[in-house]
């Protein structure tokens, strides 16, 4: 056993195990082994249907960075990168490998990163069947034969089952999930909730490209269209990213990760696509619906009484039901996934106060201000007294995965902008005339309509005036859509309200880049909302 396959992959990280070991197993073993364990069951379509079990989304608080004299100077520390000894670590490790010593554990060589110039080698060890599965989905899979007995440039060891002491241990709760750059290793444990492997070697790729690679590591969809024109959509969850991205006209390269070099144009950092369930129909997006079938896992589903068929209106679980299937269970998926140059960039915002256009242009100021801004609002919650949308702002549409501070990422996308004939689009999918509770939800219809135009030049020659509060450029007329819909004021039937609400909007965002102001450029600066004037256009 000492010179074997299994054995060159494990001793490196420190385990050794007594139990059983598969190996790099196909979807069909991994599933009849989930199945054995109970760790799932098939639905209808054949999915295998799994529970994370008490987390049912990342835990955002328990997530740590090793702080070392690798990471100490460059790692933006603070509530999104929580510092984590490193002696703590190498006690954890090895607590996480003596729990694992008696365990049937399955392992898995992978990687991530489509352009073979940009990948990063992975080796994943599992408790878990399922999340064996996860992986094999999510990240990148060798083709047939290939030799991987690699060195990993990373690895994840995740034990669900495994808690930690934090009294002992150094972490906050018995879940946690810690980055080390220097030993190149992520620890999961308490948490059975399969996003942490993914997204852990997401923070690594946000960390490593910007860092060594001078490529902009995104979190975005991405498509491209049949002139190999490629567009790419941020926006945080409830936007339209996956939704949109997905266009039966146009070729999709990825629904959440992607890096852009500075020569070769885009690639993919996963080989599948995680997109939430709630509510999802055959109707409303098809393709995804489509994909959820033997080989694909829903996470946290329940079924319709006495069937087998999924319920996906059920959120007795959680809102954040999920579907992880491989990306060539989409028919118009390009693989390998890499694509060129983005032409458009489109940042999706579901604004429930009313206030934004539909669609407006972005110049390089306003980009970068909203890309570090990376706004959207939600509806009020169920909190007694909670009658307004709630604001969210998450840097570069996604700051809790930045390891970096997100100047570095805006800076990035501004010279980006410089070097090459980008469009940058701001698209509302939330609310028009009014907010949330009087206007009501914009149509996808004039949603998808606005970004076909776009997409395909039509916007190039129209007029466009400026929002006197925000400074982006609202076109006056857009194909297949009402052009009294374009200018967010004039849907209102109350100016003044508008106004009113437009103004307290604009100063809420510059509340929130007060955390940044110290750090930000000139140019990032200018982007900002003008919070006196008066908003009638």
């Amino acid at each position: 056993m000492e010179n074997s396959p299994i054995s060159t992959r494990l001793s490196p990280l420190g385990l050794t195990t007594t139990g059983q070991v598969h190996l790099n197993l196909t979807p069909s073993e991994l599933i009849e082994h989930a199945l054995r364990r109970g760790e799932g069951t098939l639905t209808d379509t054949g999915a295998l249907m799994a529970d994370t079990g008490a987390f049912t989304g990342r835990s955002p608080k328990d997530r740590f960075v090793v702080k070392d004299e690798n990471t100490q100077d460059s790692v933006w520390w603070g509530d999104i990168n929580i510092p984590f000894a490193a002696d703590k670590f190498d006690q954890l490790q090895e607590k996480m490998t003596q729990y694992l010593a008696d365990k049937e554990v399955f392992v898995r060589d992978a990687y991530a990163g489509a352009n073979p110039d940009y990948q990063l080698k992975l080796r994943v060890v599992n408790e878990l069947a399922w999340h064996n599965l996860f992986c094999y989905n999510m990240f990148l899979r060798p083709e047939e034969g290939a030799d991987t007995s690699w060195t990993p440039d990373f690895s994840i060891i995740c034990a669900p089952g495994f808690e930690a002491d934090p009294a002992v241990d150094g972490t906050r709760q018995k879940n946690f999930a810690i980055l080390n750059f220097t030993k190149k290793m992520i620890l999961i444990g308490g948490t059975g909730y399969a996003g942490e492997m993914k997204k852990g070697i997401f923070g690594v790729l946000n960390y490593l490209l910007p860092h060594e690679k001078n490529t902009l590591s995104m979190h975005c969809s991405a498509n491209v269209g049949q002139d190999g024109d490629t567009a790419i959509f941020f926006g945080l969850s409830g936007t339209g990213k996956t939704t949109l991205s997905a266009d039966p006209n146009r070729g999709l390269i990825g629904d959440d990760e992607h890096g852009w070099t500075p020569d070769a144009g885009i690639f993919n950092f996963e080989g599948g696509c995680y997109a939430k369930v709630i509510d999802l129909s055959a109707e409303k997006e098809p393709e995804i619906w489509n994909a959820i079938r033997y080989g694909s896992i829903v996470e946290n589903t329940r079924y319709v009484p006495g069937t087998r068929t999924v319920d996906y209106a059920n959120k007795s679980v959680t809102e954040n039901t999920r579907t992880a299937y491989p990306i060539n269970f989409i028919p118009n998926a390009v693989e390998p996934s890499v694509a060129g140059t983005p032409k458009n960039i489109f940042f999706l915002t579901a604004d429930a106060f009313g206030v934004l256009p539909p669609i407006s242009k972005l110049d390089k100021c306003h980009a970068m201000y909203h890309f570090m801004s990376g706004y959207t609002a939600k509806v009020a919650g169920t909190e007694m007294g909670v009658t307004e949308p709630q604001t969210t702002f998450s840097a570069c549409f996604g700051a809790v995965f930045l390891p970096l501070h997100p100047t570095k990422y805006a800076e990035m996308l501004g010279q980006k902008m410089d070097e090459n004939e980008v469009n940058v689009w701001l698209v509302n999918t939330g609310w028009t005339g009014g907010s949330y509770g009087v206007g009501s939800r914009m149509k996808l219809a004039y949603t998808r309509a606005m970004i076909t135009a776009a997409l395909q030049g039509k916007l190039d020659d129209v007029e466009f005036h400026k929002h006197p509060i925000f400074g982006v450029e609202v076109p006056a007329a857009v194909p297949n859509v009402p052009s009294e819909i374009l200018d967010p004021r004039d849907t209102w039937s109350d100016k003044e309200a508008y106004d009113h609400t437009a103004a307290e909007l604009a100063e809420k965002f510059v509340k929130n880049f007060e955390k940044y102001a110290s750090y930000a450029n000139e140019d990032i600066l200018a982007g900002a909302p003008k919070v006196t004037v008066a908003a009638s256009v």
